[in-house]
Order: C-alpha cells, then sequence, then structure tokens
C-alpha cells in the first residue's frame, strides 16, 4: 500500500498510524527486510492471533478486527507471492 504522507487530514488508525509513517520506510518492511521469510510469515500470523484474541478487551473491538484483517491480507499476500 503506498501511503500519502503528506496530506493535511490523513488519518488511518488501522491501516497507516501516524507513528508508523515517520522515516524513509515503513516499519513493516523493515521487519521484513531482517527476518527470514518464515520468520516474517510467522510475525504476521502471531498479530492476527493477538488481534483476534484480546478485540474485546480493549474498547475498541472493530479497530482490533481491523488490524487482525489488515495483517491476515498481510499474510495471504506474502503467502500468494511465493
Amino acid at each position: 500500500m503506498v501511503r500519502n504522507r503528506l496530506t493535511k487530514n490523513f488519518k488511518d488508525d488501522v491501516n497507516a498510524p501516524a507513528h508508523y509513517l515517520k522515516g524513509n520506510k515503513e516499519t513493516i518492511e523493515i521487519i521484513k527486510d531482517i527476518m527470514t521469510k518464515d520468520e516474517f510469515l510467522g510475525y504476521l500470523k502471531g498479530n492476527v492471533i493477538k488481534y483476534v484474541a484480546r478485540f474485546r478487551f480493549k474498547g475498541e473491538p472493530k479497530k482490533d478486527l481491523d488490524k487482525a484483517l489488515w495483517y491476515l491480507n498481510r499474510l495471504n499476500k506474502e503467502v500468494n507471492n511465493d
């Protein structure tokens, strides 16, 4: 996903949290770069499990389920790019 960092009113806490848009490279891409393929797939899978497991307990269930879906979609993309 290409993110527009220049849009002043751009806010998307699921797909593009502001704190992930600092620097020249997205954090998810840095994580991918420093892990093996299997490690990265496990990281994505773990985040799906994390957000699904606690979605009812943090006060923003839809947001956590949306994050779980984001990680699941990324996992699906990574698996299908093999």
